[in-house]
């Protein structure tokens, strides 16, 4: 049996080691959050040290990378991509989990073990062929690479909304059909309210996965029309290994702002949904 003694400098201990991860953690985003005020020949010469009125610009940096890159009308498309995605891949992959719960047999466990099969196939194994048969559909928009992003955000949305689908009473939709309810009023008046946690949950993890994703937007978007955020920081690195510094200083922590808003704001709920949709996975 651990003393009284022990128990507490256990508890100092774990309190200092996750003290000290903050930092390590912290200290990336700091450190670029400095540099994005510097002049970008600082920036090199002096990455760790604090802006100085000898290196501070400013808003320079910040206005060099809308003006110039035109990262406005990035986070645009961004917010197009992300939004449009999380949304059809939320209605399309719960009512799927709903499907396949409630409806038991061979084609239904053949669906849900392809979505769990998708989660440990890596991207790396299909993006020459999807980049290929992308741009022969005509993928290659906006528009188009919401579908394949629902490919490939099906098969996590859709474990955690089955496991969480198996916890809610098959009773009180019953209720529902007696009442006069059909199976889609059913689904979206009394299956998606109980949802709601599991539902925000996979929301925040998708809209995190999709907003900072680079490869895929890449591959399969037409660049010289549009850009996400990831790919315009990337265009920042210019022919003969030229990069400017401030500008992708100043684009990163413009990027990071508001999925780290949206992330803090919705936290609670990533514990919650996950927990609940584990009770019966």
């Amino acid at each position: 049996m651990s003393t009284k003694k022990e128990r507490s400098a256990l508890n100092w201990a774990g309190t200092g080691l996750m003290a000290f991860l903050c930092v390590v953690w912290l200290l990336p985003v700091v450190v670029v959050l400095f540099n994005s005020f510097k002049n970008k020949m600082f920036i090199n010469l002096e990455p760790f040290e604090l802006p100085t009125e000898q290196t501070l610009i400013g808003l320079e940096n910040y206005q060099t990378a809308i003006d110039k890159y035109g990262f406005l009308d990035s986070v645009g498309w961004t917010v197009f991509i992300t939004v449009g995605s999380v949304a059809v891949i939320l209605i399309c992959t719960s009512m799927c989990a709903w499907y396949i719960t409630r409806v038991q047999n061979r084609f239904t466990k053949a669906v849900y073990y392809l979505c769990v099969f998708s989660m440990v196939v890596p991207f790396q194994m299909v993006m020459f062929t999807l980049s290929l048969i992308a741009d022969r559909l005509g993928l290659g928009t906006p528009w188009g690479i919401i579908v394949i992003y629902l490919g490939f955000g099906a098969g996590l949305a859709v474990f955690m909304f089955c496991g969480f689908v198996k916890t809610i009473p098959i009773e009180i939709e019953e209720a529902a059909l007696i009442d006069g309810a059909g199976p889609i009023r059913t689904f979206f008046t009394v299956v998606i309210p109980i949802m709601k946690p599991t539902f925000i949950s996979v929301g925040i993890l998708q809209t995190m996965w999709i907003w900072n994703d680079f490869l895929l937007p890449y591959l399969v978007l037409d660049t010289t029309e549009y850009k996400t955020i990831s790919i315009v920081i990337q265009f920042m690195k210019g022919s003969y290994g030229r990069v400017d510094m401030g500008a992708i200083m100043a684009a990163l922590i413009m990027a990071v702002i508001p999925v780290v808003v949206f992330y803090l704001s919705c936290q609670k709920y990533i514990i919650k949904g996950v927990a609940a949709g584990a009770v019966k996975g």
